[in-house]
């Protein structure tokens, strides 16, 4: 596998500020939608009820985002591990509530632009890219409550204010950033993309679609900021991919796998990347009663400033099977559909699949010949710690090992690969359960599904392994 890898290759890790900081009202910072989202397993179930609101702080649930790792205060030993891994780039976001805490202020508060100016500074120190997501499924939650999130226009100013605001000050330091995150992932969880409940639309493909052409309005209008401040950033989309299989051969299912394709896993990344609505577009919204309200210089923007690479999550694939109501669902994935009987399962039911990354990779590169960007693939699991607080994860260095491989293939095909930095690579708050112990992460961090613990970092297994990939760039997996 020697030399598969570029000079230059980003190898790293992600977090997100929502899963990572805690300190979730501290020097000035406002709450956010994930602020009032409640942990544990029923979570995606409990905001999807229609009885769900953005009741801050009801006491019937427990908000382990308000705490998350205290990243906040403990970042600078954080950064350190990082560094002693080896990372070239730290993907990481920055809490618009930090900046601007309800979304709607006129200045933003330095309080949240000096702690971000500190993080960069500390990642610089050790010779680590930042990786910078702008909006990491999280707004202020006044824009959700009080605008009804991304279906209002009124947020692309918002954003832009903001996006300007960070730019500006960090634009000189920092090369990498991306716009949203798993933008196209509001068709299943549109409350974490696009602040929509189903009291506000969670459940209307007008509202979703309406909310994706604002957000599309919102990303080309921070990479023109991005080229105003400074020629040499990189602004990347971010997209969640999972490769999409018929079940047979049954033309009715070739189809349907087709079609879900584009309108899931293509549809934001036409628009992004491509510059312009895709030639099925129309099709879709007719079929779901999509009417789009595009004012007039919207289509000009999109087309002049598209996205310089694109960013992608790979975590598993799906399979349809359009002709057989009654085939075993894939209970657990993230995204639903069939059961793959060619593919094993993580804990939580996630298909875990390496080529199909490999094919992810090509499908993408060949359709828009731009650079790509893997900022999130891991495996989600419970560690077991031994009395001298070790993991033996093999399991985690086993999936990691089989997702760089199919890498390395897809780099020998032909595509062009800048750098990969994997989910969660210190121990963080599930996005889609809220606890702790769907661990990700190299580093364990010892606190429980209620975030009560010493908080304590501790190296995995997994940490010396990966530290050997990077330093051998990639040459050395065993």
């Amino acid at each position: 596998m020697r030399d598969k890898f570029p000079q230059g290759f980003l190898w790293g890790g992600a977090t997100a500020a929502n899963q990572v900081e805690g300190a979730w009202d501290e020097d000035g910072k406002g709450p956010s939608i994930v602020d009032a989202i409640p942990g544990g397993k029923q979570r995606l179930a409990i905001v999807s009820s229609p009885e769900f609101d953005f009741s801050l702080n009801s006491q019937r649930f427990t908000y382990p985002n308000h705490k998350g790792i205290d990243h906040y205060h403990r970042f600078k030993q954080d950064i350190a591990l990082f560094a002693e891994m080896g990372f070239k780039c730290y993907r990481f976001s920055i809490a618009w509530t930090r900046i601007y805490p309800n979304g709607v202020e006129e200045s933003p508060n330095e309080a949240g632009l000096a702690h971000y100016q500190q993080v960069i500074d500390e990642c610089l120190a050790h010779g680590i890219e930042p990786v910078i997501t702008l909006s990491h499924y999280e707004m202020p939650l006044k824009l959700a409550v009080e605008y009804g999130g991304w279906k209002n226009r009124a947020l692309v100013a918002f954003f832009e204010r903001f996006a300007r605001t960070v730019i500006e000050r960090f634009g000189r330091k920092v090369k990498y950033w991306m716009t949203f995150n798993e933008i196209n992932s509001a068709a299943h969880f549109p409350i974490m993309s696009q602040g929509l409940i189903v009291n506000t639309g969670a459940l209307e493909p007008q509202a979703k679609f309406q909310a994706w052409h604002n957000q599309f309005v919102a990303s080309s209008t921070a990479v023109k900021i991005a080229r105003e401040v400074n020629p040499q950033i990189q602004m990347g989309c971010m997209i969640l991919y999972a490769t999409t299989y018929a079940y047979d051969c049954n033309p009715i299912n070739q189809l349907t796998a087709f079609q879900s394709q584009q309108a899931f896993n293509l549809y934001c990344a036409d628009v992004q990347a491509g510059g312009k609505y895709p030639y099925y577009a129309k099709s879709l919204w007719k079929k779901l009663g999509v009417e789009l309200a595009i004012e007039p210089g919207d289509l000009a923007l999109i087309a002049d400033y598209t996205v310089d690479y694109i960013g992608f999550s790979y975590y598993m694939s799906t399979t349809v099977n359009d002709t057989n109501p009654d085939a075993d669902g894939a209970q657990g994935n993230l995204l639903g559909g069939v059961r793959n009987p060619f593919l094993e399962a993580s804990e939580w039911g996630w298909e875990i699949d390496p080529v199909g990354l490999r094919i992810a990779l090509n499908q993408l590169y060949d359709r828009y010949q731009k650079p790509l960007f893997i900022v999130e693939n891991g495996l989600g699991a419970v560690d077991k710690p031994d009395e001298n607080h070790y993991i033996a994860d093999d399991y985690r260095i086993n999936y990691l090992r089989k997702h760089i491989e199919a890498m390395a293939d897809a780099i020998d095909d032909g595509v062009e690969l800048m750098g990969y930095t994997p989910w969660g690579c210190i121990d963080l708050v599930s996005m889609s359960t809220g606890e702790m112990s769907k661990r990700y992460g190299f580093i364990y961090v010892e606190l429980d599904d209620n975030i009560e613990g010493s908080g304590n970092r501790y190296k995995k297994k997994s940490f010396s392994w990966y530290q050997q990939v990077i330093a051998s760039n990639g040459a050395d997996l065993d």
